[in-house]
């Protein structure tokens, strides 16, 4: 029947869950906050949530990357084709 996806390998670090959190607070959706990071929106939930990296306190402003949304591998390379 069905089979699981191989796991991406990608894992969340302490520094990863502080920009998540500065993220959030800065009110990034966390659709953007997953594309960024190439996870799914779960894992940004469990951060948010404390499930994963509960005393890690979020990133400042400063810290942060530019706000989303970000391109899709798919839009990348869509735009890289039209400049070719």
């Amino acid at each position: 029947m069905s089979k699981r996806a191989r796991p991406s390998g990608l894992k969340i670090t302490e520094r990863d869950a502080a920009l998540i959190r500065g993220m959030i607070e800065r009110g990034d959706r966390h659709h953007d906050i997953a594309a960024f990071f190439g996870l799914n929106q779960g894992r940004i939930a469990e951060v948010k949530d404390g499930k994963r990296f509960p005393k890690v306190p979020p990133a400042s402003s400063d810290e942060l990357p530019p706000r989303g949304p970000y391109l899709t591998p798919k839009a990348a390379w869509t735009e890289n084709r039209l400049v070719s």
